[in-house]
């Protein structure tokens, strides 16, 4: 979810070559300002910890009632937030699990009250979510009695593979592999194979960037994955998208699998040792390398059109080089499209019109 009210310098090297392709040439007539869609307020549960915000003091108390800590980061108006609370949260074995296993500490991204973190260092709420790198939200970390990162889910993901997050959160280590318990805890595969597309390159899969080269988009799936059909049938049929997507050497995936490839570094691998060394957690997964092979960002939860168009235009415009912010860097995309006559919904899929509720 992007702050309307923020803003940030529109200069960024490419930025107005790509938003041409969600805006179309504008006219030299002055237009009237589109509309904004899909931002909703969330009313958080009353059994939420009313903190201090002192993180070793939050962990030391749950430990003490034989619980962990989770926090939960979010922002205004984020249609994301409202769906873990309003499809996640209503359920009540979710609730259950949730108050018998966890201290639940909700944190504003951009709010400004006083956290200590965990090396006791003040700071507003908005420096302890640059700190720890928060780009989506909601963002939820899991911490254990010693005060470890056992988990760390960025973006939404619906009510089954969260409830099984939260049984791993419960119980694990940060030594423990969540690729490996989502792994036993799946249905087995029935057969069915990936959904490809035209633009995804053809095996070998050598990754490793020589001379010019391009931005990368790797993405992993997996087989009888109803959350991968969506993202082929509902996103990347749409026709921005895939102009967008022309722009990168694009590559599919089957996270479980032994295929092998090199990856961006050169090394010779194998697609499900790759995903295990990325830790990737959430099927499908995009992740998004520079034209050097770095990864810039990832989409590893549920997200719809207008941010997943605004995670691959923030690595192909090379916005991310000037602004480190990815939400900063959609405030301004939504506020560009609006000053050129477009409607903006942040809620909607490639098949549903604007404003559709």
């Amino acid at each position: 979810m992007i702050p309307h009210s923020m803003h940030w310098p529109r200069s960024l090297k490419g930025f107005a070559c790509i938003l041409l392709l969600f805006s179309g040439l504008a006219g030299a007539a002055e237009k009237q300002e589109g509309a904004f869609h899909g931002a909703v307020q969330t009313e958080y549960p009353s059994w939420f910890k009313a903190s201090f915000l002192s993180l070793r003091d939050d962990i030391a108390e749950a430990k003490s009632r034989n619980r962990r800590v989770m926090i939960l980061f979010t922002q205004d108006g984020c249609p994301y937030c409202h769906a873990l609370v309003e499809r996640n949260l209503s359920q009540k074995n979710i609730e259950t699990y949730l108050r018998k296993h966890f201290d639940v500490i909700a944190i504003n991204m951009w709010g400004d009250r006083e956290v200590v973190g965990l090396d006791n260092r003040s700071m507003t709420e908005k420096q302890f979510a640059a700190s720890l790198k928060v780009q989506f939200t909601p963002t939820i970390l899991f911490f254990d009695e010693a005060g470890q990162t056992v988990l760390r889910l960025n973006g939404y993901i619906p009510p089954t593979r969260f409830m099984t997050a939260l049984e791993f959160a419960a119980q694990g280590t940060k030594d423990s592999n969540y690729l490996d318990y989502v792994a036993a805890h799946q249905p087995p595969a029935t057969g069915s194979e990936l959904i490809a597309e035209s633009f995804f390159k053809k095996p070998p899969f050598n990754l490793a960037r020589k001379g010019k080269a391009r931005p990368i988009a790797v993405f992993f799936e997996q087989r009888d994955c109803p959350a991968c059909a969506e993202l082929h049938d509902r996103i990347l049929s749409d026709k921005q998208t895939r102009a967008i997507i022309a722009g990168f050497d694009a590559i599919q995936l089957n996270m479980w699998s032994d295929t092998p490839l090199t990856t961006p570094q050169g090394k010779a691998t194998t697609a499900r040792a790759w995903a295990r060394a990325l830790d990737i957690k959430y099927a499908p997964a995009i992740v998004l390398f520079d034209a050097k092979g770095k990864e810039i960002i990832r989409s590893e939860a549920y997200f719809k059109l207008f941010h997943t168009q605004g995670i691959l235009t923030y690595v192909l415009s090379g916005a991310y080089e000037k602004e480190p912010s990815f939400q900063r860097y959609l405030s301004a995309k939504a506020d560009h499209l609006r000053e050129q006559g477009q409607d903006v919904d942040i809620w909607r899929m490639g098949d549903e019109p604007a404003g559709k509720k």
